[in-house]
């Protein structure tokens, strides 16, 4: 499959396609804050204006939110089709984001992507390319030593209707979203083609129809097999974030395995990758806990609502109300645990699993913060 099909393909249906003033809140950009995830990963601060981050195949829409969540960060996003790039620019532009600088270009060279990068995105990209393995290992190659890279790729039963159907209209040479509308109108309430159709959220606009079934290269994984892939990069599995993903990567892999084996694995694999990362800092008396940058505003003392953070980690998030904003505002600035209670440590706890605060090694060890 060559770059001209794909590139043809996002030209006619840039993806993915939402209302230029649609808005999102900084709040909701949490697990795509680099500050957050390099001390998730790696135990240490990165300073907010060090950052370096690649969004490859970024598509219409992702640079404003990446823009959203690293507001100091350089960030570069890269995708083949200029219809896509020009309306991220336009979103980036309409909410103010100036942090992003917009290439057309294939990620795969690196005279476009020469890197190095602490963070690169390849979310729903690598399964339309001819050779995953190889972009899989460019990317690793761009990633700076505790680098990390979010990937999604389609799980082979979540994506079994669409590609039953997608490989049908190729089948019919059906090339066109109209041809697609016009065999929905014929097909009978609860057919298969209908119920999916009716329940996929892609499906709400021509471009998302386009992308479900006319899209010309689709690979789709089984965990072992994307694993293989991971392998193959040197790249670590670091954290899955579909959804009920477990915490440990080890083990949500065999429970993957086991729902492969039965045919009902219902979700696309999203996971952190990471090369050479340092680990989480663990429990000791010289850590220290500090808010995710991204919740900042949400806790703000003149927030007076209760938000909600979309969830992005597999699981739902607690409303954060009044008495949780206040805990939270504490560690807007590093704070040692041991100046915690018991109770307060087992409190935030729980915000660190769910990225809301991050754990940093004691000042001056073997991994210290800048």
């Amino acid at each position: 499959m060559s770059f001209r099909e794909v590139t043809g393909h996002y030209e006619r249906h840039p993806y993915p396609h939402y209302p230029l003033l649609a808005s999102v809140r900084r709040y909701d950009t949490y697990a795509m804050n680099l500050t957050a995830l390099w001390g998730r990963f790696n135990g240490e601060l990165l300073p907010e204006q060090e950052g370096k981050i690649l969004l490859s195949g970024c598509g219409a829409f992702a640079p404003y939110p990446m823009a959203l969540a690293n507001p100091r960060a350089e960030i570069t996003g890269v995708d083949l089709a200029r219809h896509n790039l020009r309306r991220a620019r336009l979103h980036c532009l309409l909410h103010r984001r100036f942090n992003v600088d917009l290439l057309q270009g294939d990620f795969l060279d690196p005279s476009v992507t020469p890197g190095p990068y602490h963070f690169i995105e390849a979310f729903g990209v690598l399964h339309h390319l001819d050779d995953p393995a190889a972009g899989m290992r460019a990317l690793e190659q761009r990633l700076l030593p505790g680098g990390i890279l979010r990937v999604m790729v389609y799980g082979r039963y979540a994506r079994q209707e669409a590609e039953s159907v997608r490989r049908a209209m190729r089948l019919l040479k059906v090339q066109d979203v109209a041809a697609i509308k016009r065999m929905l109108k014929k097909a009978a309430p609860g057919s298969r083609l209908r119920s999916y159709v009716d329940a996929a959220w892609e499906a709400k606009n021509d471009s998302g129809l386009a992308d479900l079934f006319l899209h010309p290269n689709v690979t789709t994984y089984r965990i072992d097999e994307f694993m293989e892939l991971v392998g193959q990069s040197g790249l670590q599995p670091l954290l899955f974030t579909h959804l009920d993903a477990l915490a440990d990567p080890q083990q949500e892999i065999s429970r993957l395995r086991e729902l492969d084996r039965r045919r009902e694995t219902r979700a696309n694999i999203i996971c952190y990758l990471g090369k050479a990362c340092k680990g989480a800092a663990g429990l000791s008396a010289g850590t220290r806990l500090m808010l995710n940058p991204a919740l900042r505003e949400a806790v703000s003392l003149w927030n007076f609502a209760a938000p909600v953070p979309i969830d992005r980690l597999g699981h739902d998030n607690p409303a954060l109300r009044w008495s949780v904003r206040r805990f939270l505002r504490r560690f807007v600035k590093p704070v040692a645990e041991a100046a915690l209670s018991s109770a307060e440590r087992q409190q935030a706890e729980d915000y660190v699993r769910k990225l809301f605060l991050v754990r940093l090694r004691e000042e001056g060890g073997s991994c210290q913060s800048r």
